[in-house]
């Protein structure tokens, strides 16, 4: 029932509790390194839906991403503006994709299996990564999380294997419209190659 609560304050964060408690927050956090372990999670309730259970084998690492655009350094040699190549460039990855990515790279003998964006502001974005340690006894025995363990699950989310992942690879998309992205855009590609 606690739950039902949270989320609904998370939900509108400016006529809650929330705003305040992370603007405190979000001064402390800019003062510490880009990954840093936490004890628990800051929304537990999504936590939770994203499968987070606080067992041993479970991790949390809170990942701060900068933001904007990917704004190029101006040429100094003459060309004429269109050419520039500064301004409007746009990612290929989502900065939640990245933060997972990161938090990976840090540890590298665990496995993300979720994250979800914690704050906000005008320079930074902060996700909460949900990882766990395949190799750990009590993982190994949980019928809902061991699934994790086997090889073909290792390094998934450098393979576009997580949620995050998978929305970057337009597989939330079926039908109409969505025909060249299963199982991949590459794959379609190279098949379409074939026949010609």
């Amino acid at each position: 029932m606690a739950y039902k609560y949270i989320a609904k304050a998370w939900k509108k964060p400016e006529e809650s509790f929330v705003k305040e408690l992370m603007w405190q927050r979000a001064i402390e956090w800019r003062k510490q390194p880009t990954i840093v372990r936490i004890e628990r999670p800051t929304r537990l309730d999504r936590a939770r839906n994203l499968g987070y259970k606080a067992k041993q084998g479970f991790i949390v690492v809170r990942v701060r991403v900068r933001r904007s655009g990917m704004r190029k350094t101006r040429p100094k040699a003459g060309r004429r503006q269109k050419r520039m190549g500064v301004t409007k460039y746009k990612l290929a990855k989502s900065t939640r994709l990245i933060a997972e990515e990161r938090g990976a790279k840090k540890f590298p003998n665990l496995e993300v299996l979720n994250s979800y964006l914690v704050w906000q502001d005008g320079r930074f974005k902060w996700f909460e990564v949900i990882m766990i340690d395949p190799s750990h006894p009590a993982i190994k025995s949980d019928v809902n999380v061991n699934w994790i363990c086997e090889d073909v699950h290792h390094g998934r989310v450098f393979r576009g294997l997580t949620s995050a992942g998978k929305e970057i690879r337009g597989l939330r998309h079926k039908g109409h419209g969505a025909e060249k992205v299963r199982p991949s855009r590459k794959a379609v590609r190279e098949r379409r190659e074939k026949k010609t």
